[in-house]
């Protein structure tokens, strides 16, 4: 399952359905190390991180040459405030998962891949408009959100944009093309703490052992993301979110199972 033709195909179809609604997919690449390819969770995530960091800082080039310096700078406060809560968020995510159980570890990424469903949905469904937050309060629970998205970016290994877009646009009222290029802003620096954070722990040995399988299955993910944004409104929102939503809903119920006494042992040999 880890030949080279196969792992660039496996990451080729995460990349297209992240690249049609404008993300990497690393939240279905995910579930995707661990059913398909075997690793256990913490390995999974570790491997996750390195790969969502390729296609990030492959990515941002080409959205700054779409949305420029000079038109991010008016809101370089929205990435202070944001980072100032996720990098701490990263740190600390990226400590608790390394402590975990790993059944613990699987149930917690199930229900975290749930709410990437939610989340999914609402942002490319509804209207989102802003809160009216300002001044100190707005400053407060900007910290709060961005550690919170550091937490769960660091625990699945993702970017996170698919939580920073909206509370960018929810928070700050910022429009959603600035706010797709102010999430990688914010996600390069937190995938870094968390990067930083689990090359401390000893399972940070599988990436070093998986260097080849990781380039591959990234490449991958960049070439189907570029797939993926061509497709870019061939599908209706209304039928393309729901039907994401699904697979997100079924990858938690499968990594829910692995969480089992008798698949524990096994998941942790295979990674």
């Amino acid at each position: 399952m880890r030949s080279i033709p196969v792992t660039f195909a496996c990451g080729a179809a995460v990349g297209v359905l992240g690249g049609m609604i404008g993300l990497g997919g690393a939240e279905f690449r995910l579930p995707l190390l661990i059913g398909v390819f075997g690793f256990a969770a913490l390995s999974a995530v570790i491997l996750n991180k390195a790969m969502s960091l390729i296609v990030v800082l492959t990515a941002l080039p080409a959205r700054l040459a779409a949305v420029s310096f000079s038109d991010l700078a008016p809101h370089w406060t929205v990435a202070v405030n944001l980072l100032a809560g996720s990098l701490l968020g990263a740190w600390a995510g990226a400590s608790w998962a390394v402590k975990m159980r790993t059944s613990t570890l699987h149930r917690v990424l199930a229900v975290l891949m749930v709410a990437m469903a939610v989340a999914l949905v609402y942002t490319h469904t509804a209207d989102l408009g802003g809160l009216g937050l300002s001044g100190p309060l707005l400053a407060v629970v900007g910290v709060i959100a961005g550690f919170g998205i550091g937490v769960v970016a660091a625990i699945m290994g993702v970017a996170g944009g698919e939580l920073l877009i909206p509370t960018i646009v929810l928070l700050y009222g910022v429009d959603i093309k600035a706010a797709g290029s102010l999430s990688l802003v914010v996600s390069l620096p937190t995938m870094l703490v968390a990067f930083a954070r689990y090359s401390r722990d000893g399972s940070f040995a599988v990436l070093r052992a998986n260097l080849r399988f990781t380039f591959v299955l990234a490449a991958g993910s960049i070439a189907g993301a570029l797939l993926g944004g061509l497709l870019l409104g061939a599908i209706p929102d209304m039928v393309l979110m729901p039907a994401l939503a699904v697979i997100l809903l079924i990858s938690a119920a499968k990594t829910a199972r692995h969480a089992a006494p008798t698949s524990e042992a096994a998941t942790a040999k295979a990674g």
